[in-house]
């Protein structure tokens, strides 16, 4: 019997995560794991008790904003965000975790997710952002590119 890795089994979660997703342009889902145990999962779309993003809500798509760029014009939060921020919600410290993500973190995520204490990052799909690219090299963070043809 064949299982998968560790990184494996947390990449496909962090997939399956990223269904739930209500953004237009890109659905993306991250997991927060700690000795390898769930310790958060988020994805991204508006926040609570706002409308679900749409063609009619979306400035980026409205401006024809390029992806990678202008984040501050994006009503939704991302998925890496919706992680760390469900984890401080319900008192979970991730200190010391693995963050899962099913694209590159953009520069604000890289930021919160280094501030936040997490010591490795799995991500999988690419995303525009050479700052965010940069910020990962100078921090300490474990980074690994996913390459499972699965995800």
């Amino acid at each position: 019997m064949s299982r998968p890795s560790w990184d494996e089994y947390f990449m496909k979660i962090a997939q399956d995560v990223s269904e739930r997703a209500i953004c237009v342009k890109r659905k993306v889902g991250a997991v927060a794991v700690k000795d390898n145990r769930i310790l958060a999962t988020g994805y991204n779309g508006a926040p609570k008790g706002f409308d679900h993003c749409s063609d009619q809500t979306c400035l980026r798509k409205q401006m024809h904003v390029p992806s990678g760029q202008r984040h501050e014009l994006c009503r939704g939060l991302h998925a890496e965000q919706n992680a760390i921020i469900q984890a401080a919600w319900h008192g979970v410290r991730i200190e010391g975790a693995t963050m899962y993500c099913t694209y590159q973190p953009c520069v604000i995520c890289v930021k919160m997710i280094i501030n936040a204490g997490i010591v490795r990052l799995v991500y999988a799909g690419g995303y525009p952002d050479e700052l965010a690219l940069e910020m990962l090299k100078e921090s300490k963070l474990k980074v690994i590119k996913y390459e499972e043809a699965k995800v």
